[in-house]
């Protein structure tokens, strides 16, 4: 059964409780075997900027997993761009796509209706595929966030909620709100990518994704 299935059976009954992280904390499926593959999808952020590819979330997040975790980051890439690139993405087959993306979206300063309609029809490709999503939450990009204690982007939870995919966050805004986890004001260094990454599979253990 594809990650989920169970909570929006719920949801379209109106009895689904989501958890501040998206799904409940209770398994919905079992756990991803080794060697599944799964798609990072997203931007600068998913591409390891300030790091290097090797020491971005995916590559650490592969060795924690023993799954094949392809990284389809794209370095100043933004909602429409990552929309744009969705059919490429169902082509690989994958069995789970860990999408994030947005934050360019704010500091390019498009509506956040735009963002929003652009990562809802990504997920709606991808669940039309019967390809399981977790939506990551980024940061809203203030301009007093650049300087201070960065917090996620209120949309990802209302898509999350309308869109009954869960929802993994203050993942990326912990780590941009330390200066000793980034390379620049917003991107993170390979500390801070690692540290993600831990935060990360600890979320997808808890939801019964991975073991």
């Amino acid at each position: 059964m594809k990650f989920c299935k169970q909570m929006l059976g719920l949801a379209s009954i109106g009895i689904a409780t989501i958890a501040l992280n998206g799904c409940a904390n209770e398994p919905t499926q079992a756990a991803l075997p080794t060697g599944s593959t799964v798609i990072a999808l997203g931007d600068s952020l998913t591409y390891g900027y300030g790091a290097s590819p090797e020491t971005a979330y995916p590559a650490a997040l592969a060795s924690m997993t023993k799954w094949r975790v392809v990284n389809e980051g794209v370095n100043g890439d933004t909602s429409a761009d990552v929309l744009a690139r969705t059919e490429k993405v169902i082509g690989q087959n994958p069995d789970l796509v860990l999408l994030s993306v947005g934050g360019n979206d704010v500091l390019q300063q498009l509506p956040p209706n735009i963002t929003t309609a652009n990562i809802t029809a990504t997920i709606n490709q991808l669940k039309s595929a019967d390809i399981p999503v977790v939506l990551i939450a980024q940061p809203y990009f203030s301009a007093s966030a650049l300087f201070g204690k960065a917090s996620d982007n209120p949309i990802y939870e209302d898509i999350s909620e309308s869109e009954g995919v869960p929802l993994y966050a203050n993942g990326w805004s912990k780590v941009l709100s330390d200066d000793a986890l980034k390379s620049d004001k917003i991107h993170a260094n390979t500390a801070g990518y690692r540290q993600f990454s831990e935060g990360l599979y600890n979320y997808l253990q808890e939801v019964g994704i991975t073991n």
